[in-house]
């Protein structure tokens, strides 16, 4: 399964890559932390790393480790603007519960 995003998501990492001198993509991993256990960490990608994948939609490359991967197949990373708040959204279909703050997720314990 592959990582992708919308159409909005991909043009507004392309506008913020412009300034970025050394991007060729974006890099998604998750971390442990947060409330529910899981927190996605989004970075321009400026380096191949030993156990990087590298998938493309609408013309972005988004590299993703292969351990986070495991949380991410299947993911699709949309930008989304709501009053004065703007960032990217992701519908995940590995994620069992979100926190409160929409900020963590947790797995089902057979997927993790």
């Amino acid at each position: 399964m592959t990582v992708t995003v919308t159409n909005r998501a991909a043009e507004h990492v392309r506008n913020f890559m412009a300034d970025e001198g050394k991007a060729f993509g974006l890099r998604l991993a998750v971390k442990p932390t947060g409330c529910s256990g899981y927190m996605y960490v989004v970075e321009t990608a400026e380096e191949m790393r030993a156990h990087d994948r590298v998938f493309e939609s609408h013309g972005i490359k988004i590299v993703v480790d292969t351990e986070s991967l495991k949380y991410l197949r299947g993911t699709e990373v949309d930008f989304v603007r709501e009053g004065l708040n703007e960032g990217f959204r992701f519908d995940n279909p590995n994620v069992s519960t979100t926190c409160g703050c929409g900020e963590s997720f947790s797995l089902d314990p057979a997927d993790a």
